[in-house]
């Protein structure tokens, strides 16, 4: 009789010797690339790509007017700058969509807690330009805030997903006293802009969360009150709104800026040959699309509108059928934060908003602000990353808002009529 192998038991102390599956770099990429949204990482380069061009429009206003007798500043010198800084950013964004939600969820909380230090240390020792010290300087000199916002999106995300196991934890309570003491810091710089972003995504996410409509309503009345007070108590706040409800003067920022960019028509007086630009501050940042409008015309601008309202439209679509509520959440408050400073920024240079002193993402130059933008919009890839074989079993955006029950009852009345 043939004796029976026995199976491998290790003694006390020793570790089995399981074989591990180790996935190779390029399954871990094939992976990566059928579970990522690719149609909405094709925007988002898209949109970069532009942005190279529109820098590099942009750049001899910027160069000309930051010259000095002492140095003289290369025509290009801002475009040359902006393609090393969006080569980092694209690193960072394709580094960061690889990641999981987990892994994705881990770096949004270290992050936080790291810039949220920082921020308390800018009142402090913080590098003051154009009358606001918003900006570190620990070797590079970095604004803390913008690196916050997308990592406090994702970390609120995670905090209000707990409602989910345990409704009894206050989680908008915590995440409205976090969001306070944010506010609290940057009104200090001053930076009303960023302080009008936080509480924009923050309002977002309480809303998915669940948030009783009165308690909603409160809110709202709350955001109301705060900005009277802040335009009576605020006098940044107060100096941007006189100049924006006084209608703008010859030399008003946001006047300047509404002139350049419908002084190029419909399609724009061609690359390089705008002259109002010359005048116009921050050129190459703030008040990028007014370039984009004199030198390549009111249909182009509206292109780039249309494009982030598809990246806007995509990533809702995708939280349509989302199973995961972190993922839920976190990709709308994301979506929520890019979205919203896109279209403040467009507003402004429209002259329909005060100015905010906000870039415009993947489109401006910037060098910390770039690589914040990037590090945004990979978090958002990494968190709607879904595998497209699986079938959604939880809650999704559309059970939210109503549209699955109202779709599933269309469907219902649909075969009825078709059964006789």
């Amino acid at each position: 009789m043939t004796p029976v192998e026995r199976p491998y038991i290790p003694r006390a102390g020793k570790r089995s010797y399981v074989a591990k599956r180790s996935k190779s770099r390029m399954a871990e990429l094939r992976i990566w690339w059928r579970e990522v949204d690719r149609v909405l990482l094709g925007l988002i380069l898209a949109l970069m790509a532009f942005g190279s061009v529109a820098v590099a429009a942009a750049s001899p206003a910027s160069a000309d007017r930051l010259s000095t007798a002492q140095e003289t500043l290369s025509p290009l010198y801002f475009f040359t700058r902006h393609l090393a800084w969006q080569f980092v950013g694209i690193i960072v964004m394709l580094g960061v969509s690889t990641l999981s939600r987990e892994q994705a969820r881990r770096l949004s909380v270290v992050i936080a807690v790291l810039m949220l230090g920082a921020l308390f240390l800018v009142p402090i020792i913080g590098q003051e330009i154009n009358g606001a010290k918003r900006w570190l300087n620990l070797g590079m000199r970095f604004q803390p805030s913008e690196f916050l916002k997308p990592a406090c999106a994702v970390a609120m995300a995670w905090i209000l997903s707990w409602r989910m196991r345990d409704p009894s934890i206050p989680v908008v309570a915590l995440t409205g006293i976090l969001l306070g003491i944010i506010m609290l810091l940057l009104m200090m710089q001053p930076n009303l802009g960023d302080a009008i972003l936080f509480a924009g995504f923050w309002f977002v996410l309480i809303l998915l969360a669940g948030a009783p409509i009165k308690g909603l309503g409160m809110l709202a009345g709350s955001g109301v009150a705060l900005l009277t007070a802040a335009y009576f108590l605020y006098d940044n706040a107060r100096h941007r709104i006189d100049a924006f409800l006084g209608g703008g003067t010859a030399f008003d920022q946001v006047d300047l800026a509404s002139r350049t960019l419908s002084a190029g028509g419909w399609f724009g007086a061609g690359y390089g040959l705008g002259i109002r630009k010359m005048t116009l501050p921050e050129a190459h940042t703030d008040y990028i699309l007014s370039v984009i409008g004199e030198e390549f015309g009111l249909v182009v601008c509206a292109l780039v509108v249309l494009a982030y309202l598809a990246i806007v439209v995509r990533v809702l679509m995708k939280l349509m059928d989302e199973d995961d509520v972190f993922a839920l959440l976190g990709g709308a408050g994301l979506i929520a934060l890019l979205g919203g400073q896109a279209f403040i920024n467009i507003l402004v240079n429209l002259q329909l908003f005060p100015s905010k002193g906000m870039t415009l993402p993947l489109v401006s130059y910037g060098g910390s602000s770039t690589i914040a933008v990037c590090l945004t919009v990979g978090l958002l890839l990494a968190v709607t990353r879904r595998n497209p074989h699986l079938k959604r079993e939880t809650r999704g955006l559309a059970d939210f808002i109503g549209w699955s029950e109202k779709r599933a009852t269309g469907d219902v009345m649909l075969k009825r009529e078709i059964v006789p």
